[in-house]
């Protein structure tokens, strides 16, 4: 039986689908669980979150990766699968990713958290090092399921940054992007580009992060 990884963007799933691991993925919250519902149906051996986080701690830079021992989010607090944490822990430390990853909590909200204030607040109230939109859904569902459940995720926003509206402009509901909802937003409000700039910066570290750590995860990954 695969693992199946979840998802919020194509270039996510892209990345970690392999042998063994069968990626889901969509941006809104439905149509991911209509693909992972779909996905568990054919039978699965666990269920991981792989993709990017908005960083809450004030200390992790753009690129740094984090193994979940929880996630936080609506439907409270769902710990990951202890084993399976470690060995994904155990395979970072033994490559060249040694000191870019963090274990810890993950919260997971339903709508985007853009502003440094909101940032802030998610940190304070549950100590989580970062955020994203779809491991609750991963975790609940792996729960129901009877199902071991981890979760890996890089950091692309730092605590630090807010994210500019343009940034979500062309993202799509199934996770894919284009590019003309961007260029409209940066020429409805100019001020962005700087903004814009640094986030494709961080995102291309959070990027070559995810990429190096399905290397280093292997077989690690698909094995639960």
């Amino acid at each position: 039986m695969p693992v199946i990884a979840v998802a919020g963007m194509a270039f996510e799933a892209r990345i970690v689908q392999g042998h063994d691991v069968q990626a889901v993925f969509a941006a809104r919250a439905d149509l991911l669980e209509r693909a992972l519902s779909a996905a568990l149906a054919q039978g699965a051996s666990g269920v991981i979150s792989f993709g990017t986080a908005g960083g809450l701690a004030p200390d992790l830079v753009p690129g740094t990766l984090i193994v979940a021992d929880a996630i936080e989010g609506p439907s409270g607090r769902l710990a990951t699968d202890a084993a399976w944490s470690e060995r994904l822990g155990a395979a970072l430390a033994a490559s060249s990713l040694k000191s870019s990853w963090r274990r810890g909590t993950l919260a997971a909200v339903t709508a985007p958290v853009t502003t440094v204030a909101e940032k802030e607040v998610l940190h304070r109230l549950g100590g989580a090092l970062a955020v994203d939109m779809e491991s609750h859904i991963a975790a609940a569902m792996a729960h129901a399921h009877g199902l071991p459940f981890a979760a890996c995720r890089a950091v692309v926003d730092p605590a630090w940054r807010a994210l500019p509206a343009a940034a979500t402009a062309g993202l799509r509901d199934d996770g894919t992007t284009t590019l003309l909802p961007i260029l409209a937003a940066l020429a409805r409000a100019p001020w962005q580009l700087g903004a814009m700039i640094r986030l494709a910066g961080d995102a291309r570290a959070a990027r070559q992060a995810l990429i190096e750590a399905r290397r280093a995860l292997g077989h690690a990954l698909g094995c639960p």
